[in-house]
C-alpha cells in the first residue's frame, strides 16, 4: 500500500433545514392555530482517529467531503429529520491543519478520539414558534443556517518510541529489521529507503516501536534529498538513535551534519537524540575502533558498537534502549468521553 502522510481535502458541514409555515386544519376546530415545525440540524464533518489506519491514502483519491442537509420542518409541529453527518477516519497521529498549513485545529493522538471539524447549521424555526398574544396567527418561519465550508490540510506524524536517524546508506533499515518483525526494503545504495517504516521490538519484558525514516543528507533543511519530508514523523519520538556508519571517512563531518540538520527543522529534536550507535564495526581492523570510541567518549559521547550483519551488540542496544525510555515516560492522552469541535469564532 502507498504511503501518504500529506492530503488535502474540501468539506462543508449540512444546511439547517427550514421552518415550516402551517395552520392546524381540522373538523370543528374553527381556530386550530400555527402548528409549523422547525427544520433539522444539518450534518456534522468530525474526524476520528482509528488503530488500524497507517496512511491517508484514502484522502488521495476522494478529496470532497460534504455532509447532508437538514430536512424541513412540517405541520402539526413535525421536526425535520437532521442531516447526517460524515465522519472521515483518519490514523492516529493525524493532524487536522487550516488551508494555511499553520493553523492547528486538533491533533489526534489515541484510538477513538474524534472532533468536530464543521458543524451543521441549526434548523429554521416554524411558524408555531413566532405565536404571541398580540399575533395568534403568524405566516413567519426561518429559513436553516447555512453550514460551514473548509480547505484543510490532513498530516500524519507517526507514532513511535524509538526513532532512527542519519545518513543514507549507514545500516538503518539494516538495523530496524534485526531488531523487530519489520521487513523494510535494504539496499547497498542511497535512498534505499523513501517512506518510514515502522517495526514493533519484543525483547524481555518491554515492546517498544521503532521508526526508520529515509536518511538525512547536508542542505535537507534546505530541500535537498527526501528525508527533511519525513522529520516530521519522528517529532513524536520519546528518543532518537543516531546511526553512523563507523567505516566513513567522515564519522565525525556526518555526525555535526546531522546534528545541525535536526537543528534547523527543529531545535527540540537535537535534545532527543539519547543513543549513538556505531554499525558495521565487523569490517574494522586494529584498535581502529578503540580509538574512534574514546574520540567520541572525549566529547561526552556515549557510544554503542554494533553490528546488523553478525548482530554483535544488538542485545546490548536493546537493553540500553529499554532503560531510556524507562527515563524518558509520557503521560498518554486518554479519552474524556466528550466530542470537541472548532468554531471559527
Amino acid at each position: 500500500m502507498q504511503f501518504i502522510d500529506l492530503a488535502l481535502i474540501h468539506i462543508r458541514s449540512g444546511t439547517g433545514g427550514s421552518g415550516c409555515t402551517s395552520f392546524r386544519r381540522e373538523k370543528f376546530i374553527e381556530f386550530g392555530g400555527p402548528d409549523g415545525g422547525d427544520g433539522g440540524k444539518g450534518g456534522n464533518v468530525v474526524v476520528k482517529a482509528i488503530s488500524n489506519l497507517n496512511t491517508l491514502i484514502d484522502f488521495k483519491y476522494r478529496r470532497h467531503y460534504f455532509a447532508k442537509n437538514g430536512k424541513p420542518g412540517m405541520g402539526q409541529n413535525k421536526t425535520g429529520a437532521n442531516g447526517e453527518d460524515v465522519i472521515l477516519s483518519v490514523p492516529i497521529g493525524t493532524e487536522v491543519l487550516l488551508e494555511n498549513k499553520k493553523t492547528l485545529l486538533v491533533d489526534l493522538v489515541y484510538d477513538g478520539q474524534q472532533y468536530v471539524i464543521a458543524e451543521g447549521g441549526n434548523g429554521g424555526w416554524g411558524n408555531s414558534r413566532f405565536k404571541s398574544s398580540t399575533n395568534q396567527a403568524p405566516r413567519q418561519a426561518n429559513k436553516g443556517h447555512s453550514g460551514t465550508e473548509l480547505t484543510l490540510w490532513l498530516r500524519l506524524k507517526l507514532l513511535a518510541d524509538v526513532g532512527l536517524v542519519g545518513f543514507p546508506n549507514v545500516g538503518k533499515s539494516s538495523l530496524l529489521s534485526v531488531m523487530s518483525n519489520a521487513k523494510p526494503k535494504i539496499g547497498d545504495f542511497s535512498f534505499t529507503t523513501l517512506t518510514p517504516n515502522l517495526g514493533m521490538v519484543i525483547y524481555k519484558q518491554g515492546d517498544f516501536i521503532l521508526a526508520d525514516i529515509p536518511g538525512v543528507i547536508e542542505g535537507a533543511n534546505l530541500g535537498k534529498g527526501i528525508g527533511i519530508q519525513f522529520l516530521g514523523h519522528i517529532e513524536r519520538c520519546r528518543v532518537l538513535v543516531h546511526v553512523l556508519d563507523v567505516s566513513s571517512n567522515n564519522l565525525f563531518d556526518d555526525f555535526e551534519t546531522t546534528l545541525n540538520e535536526l537543528n534547523e527543522y527543529k531545535s527540540d529534536l537535537v535534545e532527543k537524540i539519547k543513543c549513538v550507535v556505531l554499525n558495521k564495526v565487523d569490517i574494522m581492523k586494529g584498535n581502529k575502533l578503540q580509538e574512534i570510541v574514546e574520540t567520541f567518549n572525549k566529547r561526552g559521547i556515549s557510544v554503542i558498537p554494533i553490528s546488523t550483519f553478525s548482530r554483535v551488540g544488538i542485545d546490548k542496544l536493546k537493553d540500553h534502549l529499554l532503560e531510556l525510555l524507562k527515563e524518558n515516560k509520557i503521560v498518554e492522552a486518554k479519552p474524556n468521553g466528550r466530542t470537541e469541535k472548532w468554531s471559527p469564532i
